[in-house]
C-alpha cells in the first residue's frame, strides 16, 4: 500500500477511536427504549452521532458511499488434518477419548461424544454487557468434517436484518447435526445472548440442550495457579505457544463494528475476522491440551512421575470431580516432586490433603501436616492440632498448650482466632481440673 493510502488508514482508525466511544455509548441509551427496532434504533444512532460534525470535512475523509449489501456474508477457511497450531497437530482433537471430554465438563450428557461432532463456538459482539441490547455481529463456528478442521463466520452486514442471521444459523446448525458444544465464557455470555436473539425472532434455538464444555472453568483449574492470566489469547501463547500477537484489544471490537456500519469501511472489519478465527483455533488447542494433560497426569501418581505445578492444576479438577482419592494421591505426589510448587500453591496442597486425611480419619498423615504448617505460624493448624489432642490423643495438657500458642499467634491478627482459641482455652482447663 502506498505510503499516503497507509496515512489516509490510520487516519480513518484514529477518528473511529476518538468518535467510537460515543458512538456505544448512544447505542446503549437507545436501548432502553424498548419500542425502537433495530432499524429504527441504528438510524438514530447514525443521525445523533453525525449532528456537530460540521459541513469542512475533506475529500479523502468524506464517508465512503454506501452501496447495498448483502445483508449477511460468510466466511469460510478449512485447516488440513496435518496441520498444526502451535505445537498442537488439528488432528489431536479427534484422538481426545470421549471419557476424557466428559471429565473435562463434569457433564454425564457428554457419555460416548468427542470432539469429531462438536462445536466451537466464539461472538463478536456490539458490547459485552450481554442482554436485548447486545447484538453479536460475528458469529464464529468451528468443528471437524470431511477431513478438515473448518471455520465458518457468519457476518452481519447489516443490523436490520439480524432475523436473516438468525435463520441461516438456524438452518446450518440443524443441517449439520452437532451433538456438542464447545466454548470458553460460553455458559455465561455466548450461548444465554444466542439464545436471547433467537427468542427475540420468535425462532427455537438449535443450541440448546446440547451437552457443553465450557472449558474456561477447566482452564482455571489447570492453570490459574500457573500463569498470570487466564485468558483465551494469554494461554494460546502460553500453553499452545501459537504465535498470535494481541491484533485488536477486545474492547475496540463493538467500536470497530458501529464505525462500519456508518462508513462501509470493510478494512475495519478484517482484523475482528482474524480475531475471531484465532479464538476459534486457540480454543480447539487450550482444550486439546488441557485433555492430554489429564490423560498424561491422571496415573502419574502410580508412575510416579509429572511436573509438580500440572499434578496440583489436575488434582485440583478431580477435586472438582468429586474424587478426593485421586485428587489426594496426585497433590501427594506434587508434594514429594521437590521444589516444584511455589510456596503459596504448596500451602494450599498441605490444607487440602490434611483436610482430605481428617475427614477419613487418617491422623497418622493428617498430623504430620499440621505441625509442619504450625512451624510456619499457620493459625488454623493451632486450632486443628488442638481439636486432635483434646478428642483423638486424649492430652489434654498438650491440648492447651497448642491452643495457648495459637492465641499468642492470632492476637491482632485474627480477632476470631483469638476469641476461638480464649474461650477454648477457658474449656479445656475447665476439663482438666474435672479430670484431677
Amino acid at each position: 500500500m502506498p505510503l499516503e493510502d497507509k496515512l489516509k488508514q490510520l487516519r480513518r482508525e484514529r477518528d473511529a477511536r476518538t468518535r467510537a466511544p460515543s458512538v456505544e455509548s448512544t447505542w446503549e441509551k437507545l436501548g432502553d427504549d424498548a419500542g425502537l427496532t433495530v432499524k429504527q434504533r441504528l438510524e438514530r444512532l447514525i443521525a445523533l452521532t453525525d449532528k456537530g460534525r460540521g459541513m469542512a470535512v475533506r475529500a479523502e475523509e468524506r464517508p465512503v458511499e454506501r452501496k447495498r449489501r448483502e445483508p449477511v456474508q460468510v466466511f469460510e477457511n478449512s485447516y488440513v488434518l496435518g496441520a498444526s497450531y502451535g505445537q498442537i497437530p488439528i488432528a489431536m482433537g479427534l484422538q481426545i477419548p470421549a471419557d476424557i471430554i466428559g471429565f473435562l465438563s463434569r457433564d454425564a450428557a457428554f457419555e460416548g461424544l468427542d470432539l469429531s461432532s462438536a462445536l466451537f463456538l466464539d461472538l463478536e459482539t456490539t458490547g459485552l454487557a450481554g442482554g436485548t441490547g447486545t447484538v453479536p455481529f460475528l458469529v464464529g463456528l468451528a468443528y471437524y468434517r470431511d477431513e478438515r478442521f473448518k471455520v465458518t463466520q457468519f457476518f452481519l452486514n447489516e443490523m436490520a436484518e439480524e432475523d436473516r442471521l438468525v435463520r441461516e444459523l438456524d438452518q446450518f446448525i440443524r443441517d449439520m447435526g452437532f451433538k456438542s458444544l464447545v466454548t470458553y465464557n460460553g455458559k455465561a455470555f455466548d450461548l444465554p445472548l444466542v439464545e436471547t436473539r433467537f427468542a427475540l425472532q420468535r425462532t427455537p434455538c438449535p443450541l440448546r440442550g446440547l451437552p457443553h464444555l465450557d472449558f474456561l472453568f477447566s482452564a482455571r483449574s489447570l492453570w490459574q495457579h500457573k500463569y498470570d492470566s487466564c485468558r483465551l489469547f494469554h494461554l494460546a501463547q502460553q500453553i499452545v505457544q501459537a504465535e498470535r500477537s494481541e491484533d485488536i484489544p477486545g474492547a475496540e471490537i463493538p467500536l470497530r463494528y458501529f464505525q462500519y456500519i456508518r462508513s462501509g469501511d470493510f478494512s475495519l472489519i478484517e482484523p475482528i475476522l482474524y480475531h475471531n478465527q484465532e479464538d476459534l483455533l486457540s480454543l480447539l488447542g487450550v482444550v486439546v491440551a488441557g485433555a492430554v494433560l489429564v490423560e498424561r497426569n491422571r496415573e502419574a501418581a502410580a508412575r510416579g512421575d509429572g511436573d509438580p505445578m500440572d499434578l496440583y492444576g489436575v488434582a485440583r479438577l478431580f477435586e472438582r470431580a468429586g474424587d478426593s482419592a485421586t485428587s489426594a494421591a496426585l497433590l501427594e505426589k506434587a508434594l514429594s516432586g521437590g521444589r516444584g510448587l511455589t510456596a503459596e500453591v504448596s500451602m494450599v496442597a498441605r490444607k487440602k490433603l490434611s483436610h482430605h486425611f481428617k475427614k477419613n480419619k487418617d491422623w497418622d498423615k493428617a498430623l504430620p501436616f499440621w505441625q509442619e504448617m504450625a512451624a510456619g505460624e499457620e493459625i488454623d493448624c493451632f486450632r486443628e492440632l488442638a481439636m486432635y489432642f483434646e478428642h483423638t490423643a486424649r492430652d489434654l495438657d498438650e491440648a492447651i498448650r497448642v491452643a495457648t500458642e495459637g492465641l499468642t499467634l492470632s492476637k491482632g491478627k485474627s480477632p476470631a482466632a483469638e476469641k476461638d482459641f480464649e474461650k477454648r482455652i477457658v474449656r479445656l482447663k475447665g476439663k482438666a481440673a474435672k479430670g484431677k
